[in-house]
Order: C-alpha cells, then sequence, then structure tokens
C-alpha cells in the first residue's frame, strides 16, 4: 500500500488569520517501507515572516520571497500524493494550511478521511506522556540530533521512521523476513549463511555457453581434465 508522509512550515498558527504556507515536505511509503522518493518546495507566502515563526524554522520573508507561489507548485504536488493516504503528525494543522491555500485558488480541498494522524495513534499507545516528535524519535531510539530546527522534509522523513515502529510494521518485518529466510547451519560449526529469497539472474547467455562448449572441444581427447572422467566401464556397471 502506498502512503505518503507529509509535514508543513507556515508563518503562523492560523490561517483563518492570515498565516500562509511557507514548505510542504513528503516521503513515499510502500508497505511501510520508504521508497525514496520525496516532494520539497519552499513558497512565497507574500507576506512578512513573524519572528515566533523564524525561530522554529528559521526560514525568513527574504529567503522565501525569490520562491515560487503555491499555485505554481500546486500540480506538482497533487501528482505526486495522488489518491494515497496522507500520515501527519497533528494532521488537522497541517491540512488546515494546505486546504486554506487549495481554496484560495479555488481547488478542491483534501478530504480529512484520507489523513492518518499519528499524533492520535501516539496518544493512544502512550497516554498521559509528551507525543512530539522529539520525543517519539527519543522513544524508537530514531537519531535526530541534526533536527536543529524544523524542516518539513527533515520532519517528514523522521516521522516516516516513528509511523515504522507506531505501527508495529518494523516488527512485522522482521518477523516475517525470519520466517522467510531459510537459515543453513553445517554440521563442522560454520557460522549461519542466509539463502538469497529470490536467485540471482544468470549473467552468462545461451550463446556464451555453446561457445565456451565450443572452444572445450577443440582441445580434443587429450585435454587433461579428460584423466578425471570416468572410465567407460565403470559407468556402464554403475
Amino acid at each position: 500500500m502506498r502512503e505518503i508522509v507529509l509535514d508543513t512550515e507556515t508563518t503562523g498558527l492560523d490561517p483563518l488569520r492570515g498565516d500562509r504556507l511557507v514548505e510542504i515536505g513528503c516521503v513515499e511509503i510502500f508497505n511501510r517501507m520508504p521508497t525514496g522518493q520525496t516532494f520539497h518546495r519552499y513558497m512565497n507566502p507574500e507576506r512578512d515572516m513573524p519572528a515566533e515563526a523564524f525561530a522554529v524554522h528559521g526560514l525568513s520573508a527574504e529567503f522565501l520571497s525569490t520562491k515560487p507561489l503555491f499555485h505554481e507548485v500546486v500540480d506538482e504536488f497533487l501528482e505526486f500524493i495522488g489518491d494515497a493516504p496522507l500520515v501527519i503528525h497533528n494532521a488537522s494543522f497541517d491540512i488546515s494550511f494546505i486546504n486554506a491555500e487549495l481554496d484560495r485558488i479555488k481547488r478542491a480541498a483534501i478530504p480529512r478521511e484520507r489523513l492518518v494522524d499519528t499524533l492520535l495513534l501516539a496518544r493512544r499507545k502512550h497516554p498521559g506522556v509528551s507525543n512530539r516528535l522529539d520525543d517519539l524519535c527519543s522513544r524508537y531510539a530514531i537519531d535526530n540530533s541534526h533536527r536543529t530546527k524544523h524542516g518539513a522534509l527533515l520532519d517528514a522523513e523522521l516521522l516516516a521512521e516513528v509511523y515504522v515502529d507506531l505501527v508495529g510494521a518494523r516488527q512485522s518485518q522482521l518477523l516475517l523476513a525470519s520466517d522467510t529466510e531459510e537459515i543453513r547451519v553445517s554440521a563442522t560449526g560454520e557460522a549461519p549463511r542466509r539463502q538469497r529469497l529470490v536467485p540471482l539472474a544468470p549473467r552468462v547467455s545461451d550463446a556464451e555457453r555453446e561457445a565456451h562448449r565450443a572452444f572445450i572441444a577443440t582441445f580434443g581427447d587429450k585435454a587433461i581434465w579428460n584423466e578425471y572422467l570416468p572410465a567407460p566401464a565403470a559407468m556402464a556397471a554403475g
């Protein structure tokens, strides 16, 4: 199943009071595993950057003034997310900003039925404690030492790792691997060897094999390896 882990940065807390979207970061996961496909854009909010918001993400109005407007990246964004479920931490916050921007350019809102709110999942699994993204990273031993400020793509990448642990998918993957991989241990006590689940494709073509046979045939009956072949009588007796 394809899912999109998403995060945003904004100029403030309330799109109904003029706060705007300034950054979107998305990470694609398939069957709860990151695929390496991402979407990341900064956007010009066409307004100033309050000091409180700048302290959170470090994105200045000057830096953002050269970035595209939301309507210039919206088609690429919507194409990337497709119809996949959206995994978001405190989803009501991010989706309110995205839908406000969509409404501003007369585009259809993203339905809330598509949202998977990891904050709600975390509160159910870990009641009575803080469940901020940093707290969850610490709880699941995910390295977030490079997160000195909020950033949409970085936070989406961290959330993708948290989500796998939060829903128990990492343990399921480990159990599946142990059930499907054949472990062979020799009687002499050699280290276990894992066998590939899918054999590697042969690298030698049929034409190359035939050419090799023709080359070997040029050595005739006096080739040294013929001395190690079973005698005809022995073969017949067997």
